[in-house]
């Protein structure tokens, strides 16, 4: 028999061994980077907004990229008028809707699967009523007033009208969206609108004249997150990520950080000072928030009793054909589950 050096069968054996390897099947470790199976991206979340204080959260969150941190790729479609981002939404050309209870309401007459899922805030004062010459209700009679056509500036102007025994049949109602109203006010063309902040305090401040009513230590308006029911059960995580990462943002804002308040300025076309201002007009809702208070049948200040409000309202007012049944127009798991 032949020998072979110990230093020679240790060479063979390596041979051996390296042929053995490269000719049995391998498992690759890096397919999903090759050409062929590139590796999967986040899907978009499409969120519609527009100019109010409130959603200085997700303003922040978008600017310090904390939706990526969240691993969710979100894309901002800031619309001027809650009208344009109402009617984007209800086209499909947005997944998440920033808008009013009230608006809510009306686009879940027209479109049943719509769901609030989350509680932005309530209004504390940014939302008012501007006047000239105008110290009491009771003046509004016969006054021109501008005001959107969407259902939360109308229980808006209900409130007051109400305080002096009138209605809106009783004034001269121009239809305008609340930057254009406040543009008319501060002009002097009309006697009255209905508008927000940014709008509300400058236009009252350029025009001479005041604001009458706000939302001041009242629940007539809150603002909230919608989707379609079908987003809530296929993409959950991506729900949950998006919240987490609002929640970043509202707590940067609320706990006055400058940087956050400038982003918000910036967003609401205003000095930070003035942002201060508006966003001290409004209690907006973080993550806890929502299940303490907001979610939480047993705290006073819950949601749904707006919700509730605010669909009755809706009846009154003829916006919707029939009484919307409280449990169809919200869908907590989000919150309840993040």
């Amino acid at each position: 028999m032949v020998k072979f050096p110990a230093r020679r069968l240790i060479v063979l054996a390596l041979i051996s061994l390296l042929w053995a390897v490269a000719c049995s099947p391998q498992t690759s470790t890096t397919s999903s980077s090759s050409p062929s199976s590139p590796t999967p991206q986040p899907q978009v979340l499409i969120s519609g907004i527009n100019p109010w204080p409130g959603y200085s959260g997700h303003y922040v969150a978008l600017q310090k990229d904390f939706f990526s941190q969240e691993g969710i790729k979100v894309q901002e479609t800031f619309f001027q008028s809650a009208t344009e981002g109402i009617t984007a939404f209800l086209a499909g050309k947005v997944d998440v809707g920033w808008v009013t209870s009230g608006d809510a309401v009306q686009m879940i007459s027209k479109d049943p699967s719509i769901r609030m899922f989350y509680v932005v805030d309530y209004s504390n004062g940014s939302d008012g009523i501007l006047g000239h010459n105008i110290n009491s209700p009771k003046d509004m009679k016969g006054k021109t007033v501008a005001r959107e056509n969407i259902l939360f500036e109308k229980v808006l102007l209900r409130s007051y009208l109400e305080k002096g025994g009138l209605t809106e049949q009783d004034a001269i109602v121009r239809d305008l969206t609340a930057a254009d109203a406040a543009a008319a006010f501060a002009a002097k063309r009309v006697d009255a609108a209905v508008s927000y902040e940014p709008w509300l305090t400058k236009a009252a401040k350029e025009s001479g004249g005041k604001i009458i009513f706000t939302t001041k230590d009242t629940n007539l308006i809150a603002d909230v997150l919608v989707v379609r029911q079908k987003l809530i059960e296929s993409r959950k995580a991506d729900l949950q990520a998006y919240v987490r990462a609002i929640d970043k943002g509202v707590k940067l804002v609320n706990s006055g950080d400058e940087e956050a308040i400038k982003i918000a300025a910036q967003k609401l076309g205003v000095t930070p000072e003035e942002a201060k201002e508006q966003i001290a007009g409004v209690k907006i809702f973080d993550l806890d928030s929502n299940k303490s208070i907001a979610f939480n049948l047993n705290h006073p200040n819950n949601a749904m009793k707006n919700f509730e409000l605010t669909a009755r309202a809706a009846y009154d007012f003829k916006i919707v054909p029939k009484p919307l049944e409280l449990k169809s127009l919200y869908d907590d798991s989000i919150v309840k589950s993040t």
